[in-house]
């Protein structure tokens, strides 16, 4: 009897083994995951600033400004550029920050308060992003047909019909939408589904109790 209770206390000992490190190598890998889903925001964030720095180049709205005779807008339109930069790039210091943190941590609980942060700070980068896009949209309209001289005629046939007015309202007003709901699912795409996969490695890791 005595020696049966001795093999159940070293079988439970190696039961309890096992686990930890079952536990262990769950952690290991849940670590390593996330570490990668960081690596790849940042990425996507670097490539993402590429972009739109190629595309300035291709879409200059200088020569425009110009050409409408009020090259004194873009000076400010230049500001709200570089505004913007300083803006992205510190975001994209926390990005890099984040990925240091997850991938050097050896704790569980940093692990886990890293990941709500970045999953915070990608959610801040968002709606900054989209709150641009809607200000940039809302600017790129109010030149094109304010001070774009060949939007005089439709000006004055917009001041004298009211119903024009709406009609033209509500159709630049769907168009930004439009545009506003595919940056919307960009984001949701490809942050989103970063996002949740993070979301399910905090979860995975309050399961574990070290």
């Amino acid at each position: 009897m005595k020696e049966l209770d001795l093999l159940k206390k070293d079988w439970k000992k190696n039961s309890d083994s096992f686990e930890q490190i079952s536990e262990t190598e769950i952690y290991k890998m849940i670590h390593k995951k996330s570490s990668s889903i960081v690596k790849w925001i940042l990425i996507i964030s670097i490539l993402e600033i590429l972009f739109w720095t190629v595309s300035n180049f291709f879409f200059s709205t200088d020569e425009m400004l110009i050409k409408i005779n009020h090259a004194e807008m873009i000076f400010y339109l230049e500001l709200l550029t570089y505004f913007n930069y300083v803006v992205v790039l510190i975001f994209v210091y926390f990005f890099y920050k984040s990925y240091k943190t997850i991938s050097t941590t050896g704790s569980t609980k940093l692990l886990m308060s890293s990941i709500l942060k970045t999953r915070k700070t990608v959610q801040y980068y968002v709606w900054y992003n989209l709150g641009m896009a809607v200000l940039s949209s809302i600017i790129s309209v109010f030149i094109a047909f304010v001070y774009n001289p060949e939007m005089d005629f439709l000006r004055d046939k917009l001041a004298t019909n009211g119903k024009a007015m709406f009609i033209t309202v509500g159709i630049l007003f769907l168009v930004t939408l439009a545009f506003l709901g595919i940056f919307w699912c960009f984001y949701r795409l490809l942050y989103g589904t970063l996002l949740r996969r993070l979301y399910t490695n905090y979860k995975e890791l309050k399961k574990i109790d070290f």
